[in-house]
């Protein structure tokens, strides 16, 4: 159990047979009446966010999430299956599941896989990656780190706003959380 008062921005809770993780949290002291916590909660199964307001002290049941290391192994039609570090179980799960993120996913790759209660909610890439750019236009001589930006295609089919002087079989390093070109590699 977890104490309203406690509620900090990445917190998952139990409510209602679901796991929420706290987006936001407002500690609310009004000049009458009781405190209380307002926040803003994200499921962490369907991703849809609902705001809920907590009295102040209010105990509400904490979700224990695991968290393993996991190999993408390969693609069969809409399905990814991992494989378990440990213990080289097979799991599959729907591209959809993972959202956008899967643009960014490569066989061999290690993440993390996030279950809670023996379902899988989600499954975390590293934060930056090192792809191949497989296409972008060429670049022309004068092309310097501080001009402007082209789109590049690289290994996995995502598409990567990168300087003027990349040019096509380079690798470069992308940050997966802003889908932003950080460097060469």
């Amino acid at each position: 159990m977890i104490s309203s008062n406690d509620f900090r921005t990445g917190v998952t809770i139990e409510l209602d047979g679901s796991v929420w993780r706290v987006v936001e949290f407002l500690h609310v002291k009004p000049g009458k009446g009781s405190a209380f916590v307002r926040t803003k909660l994200k499921n962490a199964q369907n991703g849809s966010v609902v705001e809920r307001t907590f009295r102040a002290g209010e105990s509400v049941p904490q979700a224990t999430l695991e968290k393993r290391n996991m190999q993408h192994t390969y693609r069969e039609g809409e399905d990814l299956v991992f494989m378990d570090m440990e213990t080289y179980e097979e799991v599959r799960m729907v591209s959809s599941q993972i959202g956008d993120r899967v643009k960014y996913l490569k066989e061999e790759m290690e993440v993390s896989v996030v279950s809670w209660d023996g379902r899988i909610l989600d499954v975390e890439l590293p934060n930056t990656i090192v792809l191949e750019v497989t296409e972008t236009d060429p670049g022309v001589k004068g092309d310097t780190a501080t001009g402007g930006t082209k789109p590049a295609i690289v290994e996995t089919g995502a598409q990567v706003m990168v300087p003027l002087f990349i040019a096509q079989g380079e690798r470069i390093k992308i940050d997966t959380r802003t889908d932003s070109y950080m460097g060469r590699e």
